[in-house]
């Protein structure tokens, strides 16, 4: 009860219950399930999510909707429904939304999808003041907008590195809220 909750797929769920060392001393629950789409997140939201009563989401889905070839307007349209339930629930609960990383066409994830998703939802939300969007794209993406090697080695999961860089751009917001 009263936890940021971090919601989303498998590398939300990467976090795992420890959070790899991060955030210490906050209330938090990892509500990631590997493979789940923005259409799963609306199915288990009520159940799963909104009886914790978050303080706080961190919201990262998608990926797993490109490679099941979803459309960018279908995720978009799935997380704005995501997104109105969640500000339905509680009007004043900060929600934290990540941009879609990087990955790889060859994950069918190509970078320019991957693109035409966060822009769908930046501006879907642009002005909303109680929806932070985090810039996650950038942290990592490579000159043709692919997830690099070294971060991704599986070119979709984070390494611990990943995880630190997330954390580190995580924290500044947090502590605003």
């Amino acid at each position: 009860q009263k936890a940021v909750v971090f919601l989303g797929d498998s590398i939300t769920q990467g976090w795992s219950d420890k959070f790899r060392g991060h955030f210490a001393g906050m209330k938090k629950a990892n509500r990631g399930i590997s493979g789940d789409t923005t259409r799963g997140v609306l199915i288990r939201l009520r159940d799963d999510v909104l009886p914790l009563n978050p303080a706080a989401i961190v919201l990262l889905i998608g990926t797993n909707d490109l490679e099941e070839k979803a459309d960018p307007e279908t995720i978009a349209a799935n997380t704005k429904l995501i997104l109105a339930a969640l500000k339905e629930h509680n009007p004043k609960m900060p929600i934290i939304l990540c941009k879609m990383f990087p990955s790889s066409a060859t994950k069918k994830r190509p970078a320019d999808k991957i693109k035409q998703v966060n822009e769908l939802v930046a501006a879907m939300v642009k002005g909303d003041g109680q929806i932070t969007v985090l810039e996650t794209w950038i942290l990592w993406a490579d000159e043709n907008g692919d997830a690099p090697k070294d971060v991704f080695p599986d070119l979709l999961h984070l390494n611990q590195e990943g995880y630190d860089m997330w954390a580190a751009s995580l924290r500044p917001v947090l502590a605003t809220h």
